[in-house]
């Protein structure tokens, strides 16, 4: 009989969002006339924008001439896609990339699970804490750790607590890890992390030749100056850090499906035998056996997200799940709860009253206000006694999420 993957039993409970997804349907199922309100998991509402549709109906048209038909791209991604995304996403912030940098793909969580295929299983890997599930659940499922323990940590693994004690930032390991994963700005706490911050990472990732996994994929939600959007604006960067990125929030493609990752030439990993190795030239033969690339019509809509146009119109839906954001956080706090994020991110974290536990705190939503967001503690340890709600909503929506939210605290 064939044998299965038995790093996936580790995995004591199902993922954080099918269970949300759960909870609900049997909610709704038992109380059909309730109008819920959901503000958990971070899918956009907003139509793409005008450019972007035009930009993809003209290339679903390409296909329809054989002279202008494309069939296999290349799984790195189309140049038009990329040297766009060198001129318009990462010189304007002073960082300099080269074609063969950039690969496009259909997420950057599928990136940030796939990632680690390059990588040797005696890694020892740091992740903060409360933190995006995939990080954490995608290391189990490949062999890195052993069981969790009673608090939900899996042997193994390096944990970085961010608390409300520490502002929600890492501290720097007191022990050497080799890989370190860093979310800015911060899902699912909202935060964000200065030149001075990141620079201290940079510096410890080389000094102990470590690598830095690097999730940029809220930056276009940064209003306050001088916040870096990627983590190249940092110098020596480039020869420890790897950065993902995602259209999903940055334009609406949840459903659409493109994102980039950024493995720069200089980035080096050693080998078993100690020699050094270019880690751009192993994810590229990982995507080129394992990928077959991104839709060219897909592409075609992402690279219209930085036309002058396009990129205007993007700017008034951020600007408006960013309203939603303001809605919420002051709402909530003249609800009388402590309030965090929300100001450089589309996320709301939100400590529960009375010390109710995070999931206690999701059902008494659910039940009274009928208002659905994400337990902290699914988001780990560290986030239990913490709520996370999302402003990618509906306008009309999140105004009377705040106002029942409010009648039932007050």
């Amino acid at each position: 009989m064939a044998r299965l993957n038995d790093n996936y039993l580790k995995l004591k409970a199902g993922y954080l969002f099918p269970e949300i997804g759960r909870r609900v349907k049997a909610f709704t199922d038992a109380n059909p006339e309730a109008k819920v309100i959901k503000l958990g998991i971070g899918d956009v509402t907003q139509p793409l924008a005008p450019a972007i549709i035009d930009a993809f109906h003209k290339a679903v048209d390409d296909l329809t001439q054989g002279d202008s038909f494309m069939g296999y791209g290349p799984e790195q991604g189309y140049e038009f896609l990329i040297d766009t995304l060198i001129e318009k996403a990462y010189k304007p912030l002073g960082v300099s990339l080269k074609t063969s940098e950039i690969f496009i793909s259909d997420g950057s969580k599928c990136d940030c699970a796939n990632i680690l295929d390059i990588f040797a299983l005696d890694n020892k890997v740091a992740i903060c804490d409360p933190v995006y599930p995939v990080y954490n659940d995608t290391n189990v499922m490949v062999g890195r750790t052993g069981e969790a323990n009673e608090k939900g940590y899996y042997d193994g693994l390096v944990y970085l607590p961010c608390t409300e004690e520490n502002g929600f930032t890492p501290a720097i390991p007191t022990e050497k890890v080799d890989i370190v994963y860093l979310c800015y700005p911060n899902n699912p706490t909202g935060t964000v992390a200065t030149k001075e911050a990141l620079k201290q990472w940079v510096d410890y990732a080389l000094a102990n030749e470590a690598v830095l996994f690097y999730d940029a994929a809220y930056e276009a939600f940064i209003t306050e100056p001088g916040i870096p959007r990627s983590i190249y604006e940092i110098e020596g960067a480039e020869k420890c850090a790897i950065e993902f990125r995602s259209f999903s929030k940055t334009a609406g493609f949840t459903g659409v499906r493109c994102a980039l990752t950024v493995v720069p030439e200089a980035l080096m990993a050693r080998t078993e035998g100690g020699e050094l190795t270019s880690l751009n030239k192993l994810w590229n033969r990982r995507q080129s056996t394992k990928f077959n690339g991104v839709s060219y019509p897909v592409q075609k809509a992402a690279a219209a997200v930085y036309s002058d146009e396009g990129w205007a119109q993007i700017q008034e839906t951020i600007d408006y799940y960013m309203e939603n954001a303001r809605l919420i956080r002051e709402g909530l706090q003249a609800a009388g709860l402590t309030v965090y994020g929300g100001i450089n991110a589309p996320y709301i974290w939100l400590k529960t009253p009375g010390g109710m536990s995070s999931w206690d705190f999701f059902d008494k939503l659910l039940s009274e206000c009928h208002v659905v967001g994400t337990p902290g503690s699914g988001f780990g340890p560290s986030g239990e006694g913490f709520y996370r709600l999302s402003a990618f909503g509906d306008r009309e929506n999140v105004i009377e999420a705040v106002k029942r939210i409010k009648e039932n605290l007050a």
